[in-house]
């Protein structure tokens, strides 16, 4: 192997190298979507159904707040049948078991509540249909349960509003959006409507205890406006 073969081999393995570690970097960053969402950002195999997957409760007042979950279903639940909704503009999320309504509970959210998240920083909680990726004890607002956003079509959402001007080529998604609770003794802020998260929905510390524990990785949580 003569050496000029040789340059040209390193040359484009330091070429390859450059670019992956480039993309990588900008994927943590949250500028591009990783490898391994791409058909479905790309809808190589079609898009999925945006369809609403809960029926919400009439009116705006709050199912069975006064009631324990246990109470109203019993101790015995199975957590891969509970689901949850979240409506924005009733500030109210909603448990499901089985598909129906069980309980209400009052919520805020980022100090820009109305619209969907297209950009880190915008303050505002995404719309669609989510997944729980992980949830914990919180040292500050009791509990954390961590939704998957960017999924695949928050990230058809955040490419589209860039096409379309909305908001600059220069601005990443956003992340670590999740259910919390409320810095201890702050419960009235959730009672006004308070408006005070960087975008993550949050409730009352004994609300996102008690929702805590009938959920787990993979509950679906979908939010509409």
């Amino acid at each position: 192997m003569n050496l000029k073969y040789q340059n040209q081999i390193k040359i484009i393995l330091l070429l390859i190298f450059s670019t992956s570690a480039l993309y990588f970097l900008l994927a943590r960053l949250g500028f591009i979507f990783p490898l391994t969402d791409i058909t479905e950002v790309l809808c190589i195999k079609g898009c999925p159904s945006l369809q609403a997957v809960h029926y919400p409760v009439s009116g705006n007042e709050l199912l069975n707040y006064s009631q324990t979950v246990e109470e109203i279903i019993g101790k015995n639940i199975d957590k891969a049948k509970t689901s949850i909704l979240i409506e924005k503009s009733k500030y109210r999320i909603t448990l499901y078991y089985h598909k129906k309504p069980v309980k209400s509970y009052p919520v805020v959210f980022g100090s820009s509540p109305k619209g969907d998240k297209l950009q880190e920083g915008d303050r505002r909680t995404p719309e669609g249909i989510f997944r729980i990726k992980d949830l914990y004890p919180h040292p500050s607002w009791s509990k954390f349960m961590w939704l998957d956003y960017p999924n695949a079509a928050s990230w058809r959402k955040h490419f589209q509003a860039k096409s379309q001007g909305e908001i600059s080529w220069f601005n990443s998604i956003g992340g670590q959006v999740g259910i919390h609770g409320v810095f201890q003794g702050r419960d009235k802020i959730i009672d006004k409507q308070q408006n005070w998260t960087w975008g993550c929905p949050s409730l009352k510390n004994q609300d996102v205890d008690e929702l805590y524990k009938v959920v787990e990785v993979g509950t679906l949580v979908e939010v509409v406006p």
